[in-house]
């Protein structure tokens, strides 16, 4: 039974700098669709690629990894609706038919609400992409210009067919009605973001911020072996400001390749733009000194923690090079 696996798809600069907000590990859920009868519909959102399994066929027919729906009969068209993970300012969208080559939908139309409280009987729905032409097994990434907050998406396909991953670009727009309550600032959910690294060869910085433990050592940030001086660094921006309580630093999975030590130095910034950050970077105050890391543990800090005003991004400097699976930062709203 073959497998093919989708090749590594270059998403643009501009993109990585987005959550996806319609991202399963965040909580984003399918409400409603026409129809799931070949694939489900729930399939679309999940984080990882897509894969074809050449021989594998189950009571519907042939399996696919995505949503795609019978072959239409009459007028009409298909369609899905999206709980988003988090509530954001949607920026690009990518309609992913990898592995759809004869079975992809001629084109589609995405449109979009703000429902915070679920109920969706009697809201307007705004149209964010025209219904556009779609391709076969391919990458359709689509810039969407509003600055509105949605938390629900409705995505049509017209007539039928599939539709592999379907990935919803913002900036998170996390509402706090409890100022009390103690968040992880940096987590992918509340917004968090990468800026930029010095290496990423085994393993992207973004894998810092998912949530939950990794799940083995490729879910994690990991550099090549140093064989120069100094030491890798990443810069990452806090979804919202806050001042730090506590710190995790976990090294799952990483066993013999955990840097030695981890210091972590932050700043709150309102106008810099991310390429200023980067040589400025080098001279903000330590929120963390230098802390000697163990291999696959969760390194908790609380009074190691060095006073400082709100932060709203922070300098990961992993000494002198190796893997680190999470980092959480611990705080309340400032």
């Amino acid at each position: 039974m073959a497998t093919l696996f989708a090749p590594i798809f270059d998403v643009p600069s501009y993109i990585q700098q987005l959550t996806n907000l319609a991202d399963d590990r965040i909580g984003a859920e399918i409400i409603d669709c026409s129809d799931d009868f070949f694939a489900e519909a729930k399939r679309m959102l999940q984080f990882t690629a897509p894969v074809f399994v050449e021989d594998k066929f189950d009571q519907h027919g042939k399996w696919m990894d995505g949503w795609e729906t019978r072959r239409k009969r009459h007028a009409g068209y298909d369609w899905a609706i999206i709980k988003l993970g988090v509530a954001g300012k949607i920026k690009a969208l990518d309609i992913d038919t990898t592995f759809f080559t004869g079975n992809y939908p001629a084109s589609a139309a995405v449109e979009a609400c703000y429902a915070p409280d679920g109920e969706l009987g009697h809201i307007e729905w705004q149209n964010i992409l025209k219904n556009s032409l779609l391709g076969p097994s391919d990458h359709h990434i689509f810039n969407i210009d509003t600055e509105q907050v949605f938390t629900h998406i409705r995505l049509n396909i017209y007539p039928d067919g599939g539709v592999a991953r379907f990935r919803v670009y913002g900036e998170v727009q996390i509402q706090v009605k409890d100022r009390t309550q103690t968040l992880d600032l940096l987590a992918l959910e509340n917004g968090g973001r990468v800026i930029a690294y010095s290496d990423a060869h085994f393993g992207h910085p973004r894998n810092l911020i998912n949530p939950g433990r990794g799940i083995n050592m490729g879910d994690g940030w990991e550099t090549k072996r140093r064989r120069a001086p100094g030491f890798d660094w990443c810069i990452l921006a806090l979804g919202r400001s806050g001042h730090i309580e506590k710190i995790d630093i976990d090294t799952a999975h990483f066993k013999g390749n955990f840097p030695a030590q981890v210091s972590i130095q932050a700043i709150y910034l309102e106008d810099a733009t991310d390429q200023q950050l980067i040589p400025q970077s080098m001279f903000w105050p330590f929120l963390l000194e230098a802390q000697e890391m163990q291999m696959d543990h969760i390194h908790t800090f609380v009074e190691e923690i060095l006073e400082q005003e709100k932060i709203s991004h922070i300098r990961v400097n992993m000494i002198p090079d190796g893997g680190i699976s999470r980092i959480r930062l611990w705080a309340k709203v400032a």
